[in-house]
C-alpha cells in the first residue's frame, strides 16, 4: 500500500507539473475563446439580421414563384384539355351531324356518318364516358334508321298502290298516242287522196281491208286523246310517283347486310298488291269505265314494277316480273272471259276489245308478252259475232214486218239515182222505160242491202289491230 500511495504521489506530482507547464495556455486559450465567443455573437446577430431582412425581402418572390408555379400547372392543364377536345371536337361534330341528318330524314347519309363515326372517330376516344355512351347507342340509331326507311317504304307502297290507276291510264295514253303518231306516218303516202267513205270497207270480197279503215259512229274513245297535236309530254311513272324511298331503303339495307330481308317484304307485299289488283269488282261488266278502271290499275302495277327492275340492282328480276305476268294474265283473262260474257250490247263489247287491244299493246311496249290476250279476243270476237247476228236479226225482221212487199215506184231521174245509190242495180231495159216506171223490187231490198253492209262493217270492226290476216278476216266475212 506504501508504495502505491508513493506511486499515486508521484503521478500527482506529474500531474501538477504538466498543468503548472499547460496553465499559461490555457489562460491564453480561455481568453481567445473569449474574445472569439463575442465576434460569434456578433456575426450571429449580423447573421440573425441578414436572414430576417432576406426573408422578408423574399416574402413576394415566393408568393409570385408560388403563382407562376400554379399558372405552369394550369397552363399544362389547359393545354391537356385543348388536345383532349381537339381529339373530341371531330366526334361531336360528327354526332351533331348525324343527328341534323336523322331529323331532315337523309336517312342513307346518316349511316354513312354512323359508319364513320364507328370506326373513325369513336375508336381515338373510347376511353372517355360519353364515347361510351355513344357506342352504346349505335345499334340503337342503326334500328331507328332502319325502322324509318322502312315506314318510307311502306308509305311508298302505300302511294303507288293508290297511284297504281293514274300510272296506268298515263301509259296507256302514251300508248294511244304513238299508235295515233303511226297511224298517221303510214297514212302520209296517200295524203291529199279523198278519205275512205264507209262503203269501201265492204270490197272485202275484191280488196284486202286497211286497218285504218274510219270507226263507226259507234265507236268510243279508249282514253280522252285529242284529235290535235299536244306539245305536252305525257309524264312517265318517274315524273307521278317518287321513287326515292325504295332506293333509299334499299341502300340501307344493302350496308346493314339486310339486303334479302327488304327483298323478300318488298315482294310479298307487291304480290299481295297484285293479288289485290287482279280482283275486278263486281259490276265491272256494266260500263266501259269499269273495264277502263280495272286495266289501268294493272298496267300501272307492272308499269312500276319494270321501273323498278331497271333502275334497282336486283331488287326485283326477270322471273319474279314474269311470274307476277302469268299470274295476272291468267287472272285477267278469267276475269274477262267471265264478264263479258253478260254483254249483251255489241257496241260495249267493241268497246271493250279496243280496250283490251289497247291494254295488250301497252303492255307489250314494256316488253310482256300478250299473245294469250289476243287469242282471248278471238273467243270475245265470237260472242260479239252471236250479239250481231241477235240485232240484226231483230233489224231484219223488223224491216220484214214493215214491208209492203210492193214494187217501188219512181217518177223522176232523181229518185231512180237515189235508189240505184242504196242498191246497185242494173237493169238496161228498166233505164230505157219511160217515167214513171217501177223497180222489180220492194223496200226491203235496199234496206236489207244496206243492213247487211253495216253487218258486214261490225264484223270488220273487230277485226282491226288483231293482227289477223286477210284471209281470215275474208273467211270470218263469208262464215256471217
Amino acid at each position: 500500500m506504501e508504495k502505491l500511495e508513493t506511486r499515486i504521489r508521484n503521478h500527482d506530482r506529474e500531474i501538477e507539473k504538466m498543468c503548472n507547464f499547460h496553465y499559461q495556455g490555457f489562460v491564453d486559450s480561455i481568453t481567445e475563446l473569449l474574445k472569439v465567443r463575442g465576434e460569434a455573437q456578433k456575426l450571429k446577430n449580423q447573421v440573425t439580421d441578414t436572414n430576417r431582412k432576406l426573408q422578408h425581402e423574399g416574402k413576394e418572390l415566393v408568393i409570385a414563384m408560388e403563382e407562376l408555379k400554379q399558372c405552369r400547372l394550369q397552363q399544362r392543364n389547359i393545354s391537356a384539355t385543348v388536345d383532349k377536345l381537339m381529339l373530341c371536337l371531330p366526334v361531336l361534330e360528327m354526332y351533331s351531324k348525324l343527328r341534323d341528318q336523322m331529323k331532315t330524314k337523309r336517312h342513307y347519309p346518316a349511316l354513312k356518318t354512323l359508319e364513320h363515326l364507328e370506326h373513325t372517330y369513336l375508336p381515338q376516344v373510347s376511353h372517355y364516358r360519353f364515347c361510351k355512351v355513344m357506342v352504346d347507342n349505335i345499334p340503337k340509331l342503326r334500328e331507328e334508321i332502319k325502322d324509318v326507311s322502312m315506314s318510307d317504304l311502306k308509305d311508298f307502297l302505300e302511294s303507288i298502290r293508290k297511284h297504281s290507276d293514274k300510272i296506268g291510264e298515263t301509259a296507256m295514253k302514251q300508248a294511244q298516242q304513238q299508235r295515233n303518231l303511226d297511224n298517221i306516218v303510214l297514212q302520209q303516202p296517200r295524203i291529199g287522196s279523198k278519205r275512205k267513205s264507209k262503203k269501201d270497207a265492204y270490197t272485202i270480197f275484191d280488196t284486202e281491208i286497211e286497218s285504218t279503215s274510219p270507226k263507226s259512229e259507234q265507236d268510243s274513245g279508249i282514253l280522252d286523246v285529242e284529235d290535235e297535236e299536244d306539245d305536252d309530254e305525257v309524264p312517265g311513272a318517274q315524273d307521278l310517283v317518287d321513287f326515292s324511298p325504295v332506293y333509299r331503303c334499299l341502300h340501307i339495307y344493302s350496308v346493314l347486310g339486310a339486303r334479302e330481308t327488304f327483298e323478300n317484304y318488298y315482294r310479298k307485299q307487291r304480290r299481295k298488291q297484285a293479288r289485290l289488283v287482279l280482283q275486278p269488282p263486281s259490276n265491272m261488266h256494266e260500263t266501259l269505265d269499269g273495264y277502263r278502271k280495272y286495266f289501268n290499275q294493272i298496267v300501272g302495277f307492272f308499269v312500276v314494277e319494270d321501273h323498278i327492275l331497271h333502275t334497282t340492282q336486283g331488287l326485283v328480276n326477270r322471273a319474279y316480273i314474269d311470274e307476277l305476268w302469268e299470274m295476272a294474265l291468267s287472272k285477267t283473262i278469267a276475269a274477262l272471259r267471265t264478264h263479258s260474257s253478260y254483254c249483251s250490247d255489241p257496241n260495249l263489247v267493241l268497246d271493250l276489245k279496243n280496250l283490251i287491244v289497247l291494254f295488250a299493246d301497252t303492255l307489250q311496249v314494256y316488253g310482256f308478252p300478250v299473245n294469250q290476250l289476243f287469242d282471248m279476243l278471238l273467243e270475245i270476237r265470237d260472242q260479239y259475232s252471236e250479239t250481231l247476228l241477235k240485232k240484226w236479226a231483230g233489224i231484219f225482221r223488223n224491216i220484214l214486218d214493215s214491208d209492203n212487199y210492193s214494187p217501188i215506184p219512181v217518177t223522176s231521174e232523181e229518185m231512180y239515182k237515189k235508189v240505184t245509190g242504196q242498191f246497185p242495180f242494173q237493169d238496161t231495159e228498166l233505164e230505157k222505160q219511160p217515167f214513171p216506171k217501177k223497180f222489180p223490187f220492194s223496200e226491203f231490198v235496199p234496206k236489207v242491202y244496206n243492213q247487211i253492209k253495216e253487218f258486214i262493217y261490225a264484223c270488220l270492226k273487230f277485226s282491226e289491230d288483231l293482227h289477223l290476216r286477210y284471209s281470215m278476216k275474208q273467211w270470218k266475212c263469208n262464215k256471217y
